[in-house]
């Protein structure tokens, strides 16, 4: 048996949601993404798709002789991806539907990774937890749990936006080379 901490994995969930959009062009589906996306930020933008996360969790300290350890660590993430859905997608034509499935499949993608990349700290935030060494109390343990999570869920917010500020820089690049592939896949 191990006197040490227990832990298990975080415990993550992920959900699904999706908003509607119709149009028979190209200019509808874009008004209307812009119109009907979630809006994520202070600022109120519309985005074509999102990802809500949300980081939670308890710790237990186990105190004894003049010291404060951890004790169990359960770190939690929820994730809920919002995505669109395209109310009249069979009457349109096929240039169109190439088009919106190739949008589709990488907005799809693109939240997919940012649930990932929260994920990816969730673990990191754990085992940054468990590898607290002991201090002279519990009140000093404390802060230290809550500096190390502070660090970790800045570092979270620092990867998230990185990794938005490079899809932004390479869309249109990535959008045609997918609108290719797909093309040729289809002929």
């Amino acid at each position: 048996m191990s006197s040490g901490p227990s832990h298990a994995d975080p415990a993550i969930t992920k959900t699904y949601s999706y908003f509607s959009i119709s149009g028979r062009t190209a200019e509808d589906l874009d008004s209307e993404l812009a119109r009907r996306g979630p809006q994520t930020g202070s600022a109120g933008f519309r985005h074509p798709g999102a990802t809500e996360i949300k980081f939670g969790g308890d710790i237990t300290y186990h105190e004894s002789e003049g010291s404060c350890a951890v004790g169990d660590v359960n770190v939690t993430l929820k994730t809920k991806i919002i995505l669109p859905r395209w109310k009249n997608r069979r009457r349109a034509e096929n240039g169109l539907a190439l088009i919106w499935d190739t949008l589709a499949a990488d907005i799809k993608r693109h939240e997919e990774r940012h649930a990932e990349i929260a994920r990816q700290h969730a673990r990191d935030l754990e085992k940054a937890l468990l590898a607290l060494p002991p201090a002279r109390n519990c009140a000093i343990l404390e802060r230290e749990v809550g500096m190390v999570s502070r660090r970790i869920i800045d570092e979270h917010d620092r990867d998230q936006l990185r990794f938005d500020m490079v899809e932004a820089r390479n869309f249109e690049e990535r959008m045609m080379r997918l609108l290719k592939y797909r093309s040729r896949a289809s002929q």
